[in-house]
């Protein structure tokens, strides 16, 4: 079982503090470092010193770790141009010797838009399955041969499809609780499905349906990997649990039932849930990017129980 750090650096972090998290999180033995794709803050806090582009950050991360997986939950569909952003992941991935994951959703943030003058469209679904077409499409492209789309959003015409990734094949993420349109583009293109925040029994309803999708698209319910994405808080005692809580500004009983809280026993515990639901893989959200003893505790207590 893996346990990633996943980081939400739009609410206030440079890049040298992702830095200094990310190379912890390789010195501690997990798996990757994930982080998310904002360029606008989100509730009770200024997001000083401001916003760092995802894969600006992860271009730099490539070049100063070794071992670990680096990617995104989720790059925004509403930000880049596909042709372009193949390109851009292509690139960080060779600068990282193959390590890449791409994570790739809708965009649904629309203040940031409107703050960074970004367009938000309304057929945001049908655009980021025209994305993936395109993504995918290109790096599967020989080479020497061109990649043609026609779309309803998006044309290509006689493209060289380069440059190549490292790896034969990036892992594709994709994510989120819809019941219908979300399973079946899992279904077509991703490597991995992510359930972001939600409680084990919606977990195991959204898996049922990504594995139903996987077997009607012709492909094995197993070829995937199932994960989720939750917010972590782990002390020794409940004095340590309440210090953390209260430190990214919330409530200990509602961290327990809405993410992995608690005492080290507790969170392997509620793993353990997650995991007879089918979840492989956790996403460990870390808020208080300063407080490096939290990933050693965790690293020592909890990654140890259930690698």
């Amino acid at each position: 079982m893996d346990l990633r750090i996943f980081t939400e650096p739009q609410q206030g972090a440079d890049y040298d503090t992702l830095l200094t998290v990310a190379k912890a999180t390789e010195d501690l033995d997990f798996d990757a470092f994930f982080r998310s794709d904002h360029y606008l803050k989100m509730g009770d806090t200024d997001g000083l010193p401001g916003p760092t582009d995802a894969w600006i950050t992860l271009a730099g991360l490539a070049r100063e770790t070794r071992r670990i997986r680096l990617g995104t939950l989720m790059t925004a569909g509403t930000f880049r141009l596909p042709g372009v952003l193949a390109i851009q992941v292509a690139q960080v991935d060779r600068m990282s010797g193959g390590r890449i994951e791409f994570g790739l959703g809708a965009g649904w943030f629309e203040e940031e838009h409107t703050a960074y003058g970004i367009p938000f469209p309304k057929e945001k679904i049908a655009r980021l399955e025209e994305q993936l077409a395109v993504i995918t499409g290109l790096w599967q492209t020989p080479v020497g041969k061109t990649f043609d789309y026609d779309g309803t959003f998006y044309q290509l015409k006689d493209s060289p499809a380069l440059p190549k990734p490292a790896q034969a094949k990036i892992p594709v993420l994709i994510g989120g609780l819809g019941a219908k349109r979300t399973p079946e583009l899992a279904a077509r293109y991703a490597d991995e499905f992510n359930i972001p925040f939600a409680s084990v029994a919606d977990s195991g309803q959204q898996i049922g349906r990504v594995r139903a999708a996987a077997e009607a698209a012709g492909r094995g319910a197993d070829d995937l990997v199932y994960s989720n994405a939750l917010v972590v808080c782990v002390g020794k005692d409940d004095a340590e649990v309440a210090r953390r809580a209260a430190a990214i500004g919330r409530e200990v009983d509602e961290l327990k039932a809405n993410g992995l809280a608690g005492s080290p026993a507790e969170v392997v515990d509620r793993i353990g849930q997650y995991a007879e639901q089918g979840a492989t893989r956790f996403y460990l959200q870390v808020l208080d990017l300063s407080d490096l003893d939290h990933l050693e505790l965790i690293s020592s207590q909890v990654r140890t129980q259930v690698g």
